[in-house]
């Protein structure tokens, strides 16, 4: 196997359907975090942005995004963003991980949202979680269907409240694929409030990363389009989610709504309706990425499992980057595994949001 180390902006035409070609073969590749116009628009912002190339004779058969800074300690691109990551490659192509790591510099990776399929991984994973995902064809009824005769209640109350609202601020209506990119910074701005009100850290007060979501708003491609969806009651829009498509996945990447209409459920609303639209535009499967909220456990018609760890060699600064980052993994995830410690971490992180609010330390808003 021979491997080559590449910036993003080095990837030509050639390259980048190798890699196209390589999502349309495997289903496990075709999430639209695992597309390089995902790994493109990262190296924009992020400096240490690489691929490295597997090549078998001269055929390049996988591809592998990262991040690595100047002491070789390497992530998964987007780490914190992303919420699938993977090395994609062709059917039946296998690589030793040491001597990857060699040969992109790395003296450690991390990753947190791995696709279950990376086999020469596996001894380097620390653990797996469960990521829900929506089939939108669940069976030949179509998933409205389906969520109805499996929530009837959830699926009557969430209709009863869109046509109150219809009736309190204007007719309902949906926009899939909205361009305008003033509710773009709309649903930034709710977003960046929803953070600090939860006492999460706020990710559009990183510049980077408003860029970056501007950035891929732009992007329209067959593997990569960066869908803006909208409701609106009359011409007030009431909840907005943005997230990537490839042809067959959309991810949930950022919903948000007006808080103020926060009693309509319609975050609920939007997911609902977005989940509607994407099957007529020929999405046939939403991630809504790991975590656990009592809306996925709602929408989910299954789960995947995505895996969190460090592959590295063995070299001082892996075991530094260990010993650090491995407790504060160890306890989010101890907290996420106990529903009864859940609810009292919410609630401190919300009291934390509150402080923050009133003494002007929650950082800037998203624009």
């Amino acid at each position: 196997m021979d491997v080559t180390i590449h910036r993003v902006d080095e990837l030509d035409a050639s390259l980048r359907g190798a890699w196209h070609r390589a999502m349309d073969e495997s289903p496990e590749y075709s999430n639209p975090f695992l597309a390089p116009e995902f790994a493109l628009g990262i190296g924009r912002y992020r400096a240490g942005t690489r691929v490295a190339v597997l090549r078998e004779a001269t055929t390049p058969v996988g591809f592998f995004p990262y991040e690595r800074n100047a002491f070789g300690v390497g992530k998964a691109i987007g780490l914190g963003l992303s919420d699938c990551q993977a090395l994609v490659h062709r059917p039946g192509v296998t690589w030793e991980v040491q001597e990857l790591l060699k040969a992109c510099g790395l003296s450690i990776f991390e990753f947190d949202h791995l696709v279950a399929e990376q086999k020469p991984f596996g001894r380097h994973v620390t653990g797996t979680f469960a990521s829900p995902v929506v089939d939108l064809k669940p069976d030949e009824s179509g998933y409205a269907q389906w969520l109805r005769g499996a929530y009837p209640g959830l699926a009557k109350t969430t209709l009863k409240k869109e046509r109150r609202l219809g009736r309190d601020i204007g007719e309902v209506r949906f926009e899939f694929d909205e361009r305008d990119p003033r509710m773009l910074r709309r649903l930034m701005q709710w977003k960046s409030a929803q953070y600090r009100r939860t006492g999460r850290m706020d990710r559009f007060s990183r510049p980077w990363i408003v860029d970056l979501v501007n950035h891929l708003f732009q992007v329209r491609e067959d593997h990569f389009t960066g869908v803006l969806s909208v409701l609106y009651a009359g011409e007030r829009p009431v909840a907005a989610h943005f997230g990537p498509r490839s042809r067959t996945v959309l991810a949930a990447w950022f919903t948000a709504y007006d808080p103020e209409l926060h009693y309509y459920s319609p975050g609920l609303m939007m997911h609902l309706r977005t989940a509607e639209a994407a099957a007529r535009n020929g999405v046939t499967l939403m991630d809504l990425g790991r975590g656990d909220k009592e809306y996925k456990d709602w929408l989910k018609t299954r789960e995947l499992r995505v895996a969190e760890g460090f592959a590295s060699r063995p070299h001082p600064v892996a075991t530094a980057h260990r010993l650090w980052r491995r407790p504060v993994r160890g306890l989010r995830n101890t907290v996420n595994a106990h529903p009864e410690l859940r609810a009292p971490a919410d609630r401190l992180l919300k009291t934390v949001g509150t402080l923050r609010t009133r003494s002007g330390t929650s950082g800037p808003s998203a624009h």
